[in-house]
């Protein structure tokens, strides 16, 4: 068989339908580097042209089965460049304004107001929940975690075993977890 580089373009495409891998790695070394000095002109950002041609020749070979030419290989590839480079030009534009305003937010502190809110509200929850806890639990629990005792401390102040202790902690940790939901419950465990 001749090397791949000597077939024509209708050649490539026929062997690439066929499932021919090395026919496509030839279709994309031929075309790779014209494709993207042509979405370079469209784009001008680099992360964007690798998306643009990335996604292109993806979906060239997923979709080669499926592929009618009519007017060639090359005006295919280019015209799909194209096509693409307008959505991702489009798509930025529409972004813009939602970053523009991120920015704005950022640049004016508020990011710190919601997190103090939202770090408000979940103390509370917290709080809520081991008020709900019973009575000897929610004591264990305080002088582990307001406090700072070990769990040897807490058990000579409340006259009872260590192995009680840590088995409370267990309980309450359980319990806390159910109710606050794994996420909440990590973050509960950091701060």
């Amino acid at each position: 068989m001749r090397p791949y580089s000597k077939h024509t373009e209708s050649e490539l495409m026929a062997l690439m339908i066929s499932g021919d891998h090395h026919a496509y790695l030839e279709i994309y070394d031929r075309y790779k580097t014209p494709l993207q000095q042509h979405a370079w002109k469209k784009l001008g950002h680099a992360q964007d042209v690798q998306d643009v041609i990335q996604d292109m020749f993806t979906e060239l070979w997923i979709k080669r089965e499926a592929l009618q030419l009519t007017t060639g290989l090359s005006n295919y590839l280019f015209t799909a460049v194209r096509n693409r480079s307008l959505n991702q030009i489009y798509k930025r534009r529409k972004e813009a304004p939602y970053l523009d305003s991120l920015e704005e937010f950022i640049r004016e502190g508020n990011y710190l107001i919601d997190l103090q809110v939202r770090e408000r509200e979940f103390r509370e929850l917290i709080e809520k929940e081991i008020d709900n806890l019973p009575p000897r639990m929610q004591e264990v629990f305080r002088l582990s975690r307001e406090e700072g005792l070990s769990h040897k401390q807490i058990a000579l102040r409340l006259g009872t075993s260590e192995h009680t202790i840590a088995k409370q902690m267990t309980n309450v940790l359980k319990v806390l977890r159910k109710k606050l939901g794994p996420f909440y419950f990590i973050i509960f465990l950091i701060i």
